[in-house]
């Protein structure tokens, strides 16, 4: 809190002394953007299990019967015509989950890269640093999302990763790709004993204003050299603005991992959601998601169950925006799985857990 705290007084302070300081100053930190974010939440598990965890495979809102905050962070962000850069420090149960591993400081290293534009004529950057994930469709950032809670495929695929990416824009803006070696799994610290870097890549194609396509693929291990297990994943999602207020959005991921390391044996997994969404007015939106999640091998997910993780979800969302940076949103959702994986208040297991979640976002 006190970095926070901290960087929020720094990045201000700079941006006051560019406004009204010396000229000099006020023209180099003229490219400076100061933004923040703020989600806050109450979540209710109607099996009111014992203490205020969610199911340990949600790692995004996962506090039961308490006010919280998902996720708050501020960012500044540098862009001339050959440089950019980002840095964003940020706290809430959403980092405390998926920087759990990440030692000290990096805790609370929500982003932080520089780009180097390789060319005076071609959109080609180089990017090296923390940065959003390029697997997926959803986000860290609530707001940005159909839905209040995130999905199980996209609460266990890597919301950050660390390393370098290299990226070309097409000139009609159609096409993106990009190149990317990087820490592991979701890692800004490498994996202790590992020497080997993870690779990515990214092609994204919207052939009309309406339609984005869009396939990631991951190839690396999440373990050290003596018991490495290589993984190699991939992802495509669709999203189709089908009028002005009805659009749909199809995502797939499917991952596979070796059963040991010296085994050519692989253990797969896959998952699916597809999503609806109906915009009335330009403060209202409803949405619904339907979602599976297929993890017999329990590579991302172990149940310890007779038939592993295999879990389908079902949510419905209605979100209204009170002022153009104030976003109040609630959501029910409902789990169910082959086996008794959610836990009652009794402390037995049972096939199915239905939750009511609402959060207010404040950004700007």
């Amino acid at each position: 809190m006190k970095r926070l705290m901290f960087a929020a007084c720094l990045l201000t302070t700079m941006q006051a002394q560019a406004q009204d300081g010396i000229p000099q100053l006020r023209g180099f930190l003229s490219p400076l953007t100061i933004s923040g974010y703020v989600e806050a939440y109450y979540g209710s598990n109607f099996n009111n299990p014992v203490g205020n965890t969610r199911p340990s495979f949600i790692y995004s809102f996962n506090k039961n019967n308490e006010a919280a905050i998902n996720l708050a962070f501020l960012r500044g962000s540098y862009a001339v015509n050959m440089f950019r850069a980002n840095l964003a420090l940020a706290l809430g149960t959403y980092m405390k989950a998926n920087y759990a591993l990440e030692p000290g400081f990096l805790g609370n290293f929500y982003e932080g890269n520089v780009g180097i534009k390789l060319s005076r004529e071609k959109n080609l950057w180089l990017d090296a640093g923390v940065f959003p994930s390029h697997i997926g469709l959803e986000s860290a950032v609530g707001k940005d999302n159909w839905t209040l809670t995130r999905s199980i495929e996209a609460d266990n695929t890597p919301y950050y990763e660390s390393g370098a990416r290299i990226g070309y824009t097409s000139a009609d803006e159609k096409w993106f790709v990009s190149a990317l070696i990087l820490n592991g799994w979701q890692h800004i610290k490498p994996v202790e004993g590992s020497s080997l870097p993870s690779f990515g890549t990214q092609v994204t194609y919207k052939p009309s204003p309406g339609i984005t396509l869009n396939s990631s693929t991951f190839l690396g291990t999440d373990k050290p050299d003596s018991s490495r297990r290589m993984r190699y994943f991939h992802n495509f999602y669709g999203i189709f603005q089908l009028d002005n207020r009805w659009a749909a959005t199809v995502n797939f991921d499917i991952g596979a991992e070796q059963a040991d390391k010296h085994e050519e044996a692989m253990n797969l997994w896959f998952s699916s959601m597809v999503a609806l969404r109906y915009t009335p007015t330009v403060n209202t939106a409803v949405a619904i998601r339907g979602e599976y999640y297929d993890d017999r091998h329990g590579v991302m997910i172990a149940s310890n169950t007779p038939h592993g993780f295999k879990t389908w979800g079902f949510s419905a969302n209605f979100d209204y925006r009170l002022t153009g940076n104030l976003l109040w949103r609630i959501e029910a959702r409902t789990l169910g799985s082959r086996d008794d994986i959610f836990i009652t208040r009794n402390n037995t297991a049972v096939k199915g857990n239905t939750f009511i979640t609402t959060s207010l976002i404040a950004h700007f």
